[in-house]
């Protein structure tokens, strides 16, 4: 890297292991998105807007995919652990990398929280499917899953990269043995003539909608988080930036379709308010039994599970580096000895969780993720400006495009989706931001300036190439994963069209 006044300076070498590749960075990023907020909130949209939850959900992969790029760039430029965060510091200031960073935790926190409720609610599912009642409590369940996967955590990262490949093809897999058993059940009319209510929808109600839709995107750059443990980050965090948007739109396009087919149009209304919106779906169309038992199955232990394993292990990178800057109490900066995990930070933000779950309010944990999510974004996509403009010598193997136009218009549509928060969550989130910054104030007069930790990124194997043979292997598992996502993504789409052919 070039030397001058404005460098990025390289004062540490100590980091945490680059383990991840590709495949760990799409599943991760995947991962943290595909679970609450398609299976309760997202899909409480399809009961308010139908069919034409389509275009809602088309126009939130075109919001994601310009900011998308964004950290494409970003990430594997500054591969380090904490993302957003670390960008914004050097891009605006330490301040606005707190701020980023800070909304990033709670952010997270609350899907956490949120998928952990989720989970309870469709793993009970799978005994209703068959008549049985547990009899335990939501709250109960969603703290015990909660701590198993805080464990999980703590003892390294090769345990949860590998969980959370297996939680995602599980999930993919049950997906579409669910898919093809749900065809003959699929009532086409339903989407050539929707209900009555249907086409009250306000312009106003139809943004709404569409900002609760984005919710289901947001995350989408949660593997440069991650980014002191993917190894070949040049390659392999461009690339899952690339891919994951799509991902997360084909997945969302598919089962918003089959929800829209197998619910009765009179039961319709009834999805905007279910805590489980598909087994209302299921039960109104008297599906019982094993379909429903699969479906809350790979919800639960694939979509659920991926989401608990991606959003506990993400946001401790992120009050890992800012402890370990001096931005945040250095005991937060403690790593294990033996597994090199953050677990101070695991555990401490498990707690966080822990008590958010105990609110039992999914809609308020959804408003208050969604409040974080839009206002560090907005902090991240200014920040792509201004990494352009104090360190044009970054080393960027991507480059996003026509970024003075095209950063402030994302920045401005995301502030735009912020009027759409609950007022409540919204406070929450002001006072989550002062406490912040509070502390940040503390730690910045208690360690000064010799508190801060810039990783040596050439040491940290940042700038390493993969081997030919290696470089050709990746390419081939990326020509795979971008023709799948390609096919998926454009199968989501044809498939709203499919029912005005049959007619």
């Amino acid at each position: 890297m070039p030397e001058n006044s404005n460098a990025v300076p390289a004062t540490g070498t100590g980091g945490l292991r680059r383990t991840f590749g590709m495949r760990e960075a799409v599943t991760i990023t995947a991962g943290s998105v595909i679970g609450v907020g398609l299976f309760t909130t997202g899909s409480n949209v399809v009961g308010d807007l139908g069919p034409s939850v389509i275009l809602a959900t088309l126009i939130a992969l075109a919001v994601s995919i310009y900011p998308a790029l964004l950290y494409a760039e970003m990430g594997s430029a500054l591969p380090y652990a904490g993302g957003t965060y670390q960008f914004a510091s050097l891009g605006l200031g330490r301040g606005a990398g707190v701020l980023a960073g800070w909304n990033f935790i709670i952010s997270l926190v609350a899907v956490t929280g949120g998928e952990a409720l989720a989970f309870s609610y469709y793993f009970k599912t799978m005994f209703f499917a068959f008549g049985i009642d547990l009899g335990i409590s939501d709250v109960a369940l969603a703290v015990l899953v909660t701590i198993a996967f805080i464990i999980a955590n703590v003892f390294g990262v090769k345990l949860t990269g590998r969980l959370q490949n297996g939680f995602m093809f599980f999930f993919w897999g049950v997906a579409a043995i669910w898919f093809l058993t749900m065809i003959p059940e699929i009532n086409l009319p339903t989407f050539v003539k929707a209900p009555e209510f249907i086409h009250a929808t306000t312009p106003g109600g139809f943004f709404a909608g569409m900002c609760m839709i984005w919710w289901c995107f947001a995350g989408f750059e949660a593997c440069v988080a991650m980014g002191e443990e993917i190894k070949y980050p040049k390659i392999n965090i461009p690339r899952a930036m690339f891919l994951a948007p799509f991902v997360v739109f084909a997945v969302n396009a598919l089962f918003q379709w089959y929800l829209i087919g197998i619910t009765p149009a009179e039961s319709l209304p009834a999805l905007s308010s279910a805590d489980a919106p598909f087994r209302e779906a299921m039960v109104s169309a008297g599906i019982l039994g094993m379909p429903l038992a699969l479906l809350a199955a790979g919800i639960a232990f694939g979509g659920d599970f991926s989401t608990l394993n991606a959003s506990i292990s993400t946001p401790p990178r992120y009050l890992f580096t800012m402890a370990r800057d001096g931005a945040m109490p250095k005991i937060f900066a403690d790593t294990s000895k033996k597994y090199q995990t953050p677990y101070v930070a695991v555990i401490t933000l498990g707690v966080l969780t822990v008590l958010l779950i105990a609110t039992n309010s999914l809609d308020y944990i959804a408003s208050l993720s969604l409040f974080a999510d839009l206002f560090y974004y907005v902090i991240g996509i200014i920040a792509a400006l201004g990494l352009r403009n104090r360190h044009p010598e970054l080393p960027r193997s991507y480059t996003a495009p026509a970024i003075k136009v095209l950063a402030p218009v994302s920045a401005v549509i995301y502030l735009a989706m912020m009027t759409q928060l609950d007022r409540d969550a919204f406070v929450t989130g002001v006072i989550w931001c002062v406490l912040g910054i509070a502390i940040y104030l503390v730690c910045s007069k208690k360690y000064g300036r010799a508190g801060e930790f810039a990783l040596d990124l050439k040491a940290s194997g940042a700038y390493d190439d993969p081997t030919p043979e290696e470089k050709a292997a990746m390419d081939r598992e990326y020509t795979i994963w971008k023709v799948i996502v390609g096919a998926a993504s454009v199968l989501g789409v044809l498939l709203y069209a499919v029912p005005y052919f049959c007619a």
